[in-house]
């Protein structure tokens, strides 16, 4: 893939990983749409970086959903790049939580079906492209989940299949399909952790040198080493990772 001359759109695009990702992809020489909920957040990072549009969005509604592939459709037609990165983590008691069914519904429609109508919908515009991708941000979650978010973890892993299976379909055409597997990210999802953490930054330096090398299934930092492990030791894997 090269890594210049792309019309991208970046879900979560206003802070954390997504925006590391623009600033990288911007200073490339790539055009670029954010999404988030936040206009506010939206217009503040888009402004350090000339020529961005951006595009209020609740990834939960489906009426915003279609509002945003609408407006892609007549406004960005060269799109080339999707980067499906938007995601929130609740930690909570499954059992005893009295807001869990709502939990799941928000985990659920904003980490997975959110990215799989969005790649559905803007499919039509991806295959007009010479060269174009969908890019997913799972976690090294999927490998060994945590006991405080079972919903988040399940709907990594269940990103981390569909971007495998869809790479299968999507096999000799000239849409490509990536995986990023972060390990723990100095975001705002995991402020009190003190130790352990990787920058957005450097994330996304990562990334965007293994997608010019058409590095499909990326395990970043540690993530490689937990994915090593539970080949090796599946149990300690698993027990390492329980309480994290």
């Amino acid at each position: 893939m090269k890594t210049s001359g792309h019309t991208i759109l970046i879900t979560g695009g206003a802070t954390g990983i997504g925006l590391a990702l623009a600033r990288q992809f911007h200073a490339l020489g790539n055009q670029l749409i954010l999404t988030g909920r936040d206009a506010a957040k939206l217009t503040t990072a888009a402004a350090a970086m000339p020529g961005t549009a951006t595009f209020p969005c609740d990834l939960s509604d489906p009426a915003s959903l279609d509002t945003l592939c609408d407006y892609l459709t007549t406004n960005h037609p060269g799109l080339s790049v999707l980067i499906n990165n938007a995601g929130i983590q609740l930690t909570y008691d499954f059992m005893d939580e009295p807001n869990t069914l709502q939990h799941i519904r928000t985990e659920t429609s904003v980490n997975f079906t959110a990215p799989l109508i969005l790649t559905n919908r803007l499919m039509p515009l991806l295959s007009l492209q010479t060269e174009a991708a969908v890019v997913f941000v799972s976690s090294a979650l999927y490998i060994a989940p945590k006991r405080s978010a079972p919903v988040y973890c399940a709907t990594k892993s269940a990103i981390h299949t569909f971007a495998k299976a869809l790479r299968y379909q999507l096999e000799g055409s000239g849409i490509r399909v990536f995986d990023i597997i972060p390990p723990l990210v100095d975001t705002a999802m995991t402020a009190g952790r003190t130790s352990g953490k990787i920058s957005p930054e450097q994330l996304a330096a990562s990334f965007i040198k293994g997608f010019g090398n058409n590095r499909y299934e990326q395990h970043i930092g540690k993530s490689r080493l937990l994915k090593i492990l539970s080949r090796i030791a599946p149990s300690l894997a698993d027990k390492m990772m329980k309480n994290g």
